[in-house]
């Protein structure tokens, strides 16, 4: 199990019929503009997920206080049997930050939950500040829609028989482990006891899988040039030297072709390369950690 001495503390809050959490680091007193860490969806992930950034956040002296909610479906949220959407899980992050946090934000969003973070700032554009694309997808990814029997059928397939016998055996350790060596860390080595352990966490309940699902089903693949280019705050991107993809649309795509297409997309961007592959808050910490603060700072955000 994970270390509960450095488990942090989760709060709860309502929003529509279900209970949500989520937990702060940093100074809660604070005036600075906070920080909301979207975490990625996959089998046994949860806001879990930047309790390392977290940690390092805080020991580096910075006091701006930060934010990691469970999404809805995810870690000690409400996991009901849904078809998750990104204005679902936008519109829960709108509500927390209204509601919870009380102020508008910097958005730190992880991977393939960027269409989060574009719902967000497309419907709410007064409740964020600034926002920081980590590892965003690969290009092909992000302008074409799928076609909504293709997901349909993808969510069929996977909410059946078939589809637990799969979650069942991705919950498996030997799995996580040659998954995250495979597909996330440019280094085999950083695939540590830390990271398995909180993903094992995460897979204690089964229900967590139809958020997964419907990742997988790729109800975010949609055409996102329109909502990127009409964004006015500051955008950070963030690439990992070795950045890769799962899917074959974009496994051609070199990190530094990506890095010039969200270029072309954002019309106020800071564009970063830094050491890793696909998990960049976990496998090269004190790095992402600088990254924000400089952009920050340059911002003044």
């Amino acid at each position: 199990m994970v270390n509960s001495a450095i488990a942090p503390n989760f709060k709860t809050y309502d929003w529509q019929t279900y209970s949500c959490a989520y937990y702060q680091s940093g100074d809660s007193n604070s005036a600075a503009t906070p920080l909301l860490l979207i975490h990625p969806i996959g089998v046994g992930l949860s806001a879990r997920f930047w309790d390392r950034f977290c940690r390092n956040w805080v020991e580096g002296g910075n006091d701006r206080p930060i934010f990691a909610p469970d999404l809805l479906g995810c870690g000690k949220s409400a996991m009901p049997h849904a078809t998750y959407l990104p204005e679902d899980w936008a519109s829960q992050l709108a509500f927390f930050i209204k509601e919870v946090i009380g102020q508008p934000v910097i958005v730190v969003v992880q991977g393939a939950l960027l269409p989060v973070a574009l719902e967000l700032v497309h419907y709410h554009p007064e409740q964020v500040k600034g926002l920081v694309f980590s590892g965003p997808p690969a290009w092909p990814l992000m302008i074409e829609d799928t076609a909504d029997w293709l997901q349909r059928i993808r969510w069929n397939l996977f909410d059946s028989p078939l589809g637990w016998g799969f979650y069942v055996y991705a919950c498996q350790e030997g799995f996580l482990r040659q998954f995250s060596i495979d597909q996330l860390f440019a280094r085999a080595e950083d695939v540590d006891r830390e990271w398995l352990d909180t993903l094992r966490e995460g897979c204690q309940s089964f229900e967590s899988r139809h958020a997964v699902y419907a990742f997988l089903s790729g109800f975010w693949r949609r055409d996102y040039r329109k909502i990127m280019a009409a964004i006015a705050q500051p955008v950070l991107v963030l690439m990992g030297d070795e950045a890769s993809s799962i899917s074959r649309e974009g496994d051609q795509e070199t990190p530094d072709q990506r890095l010039a297409a969200y270029e072309t997309a954002l019309s106020q961007v800071q564009l970063e390369s830094m050491p890793g592959r696909n998990v960049l808050p976990y496998e090269s910490t004190v790095a992402f950690v600088t990254f924000v603060r400089s952009f920050i700072a340059n911002y003044q955000i």
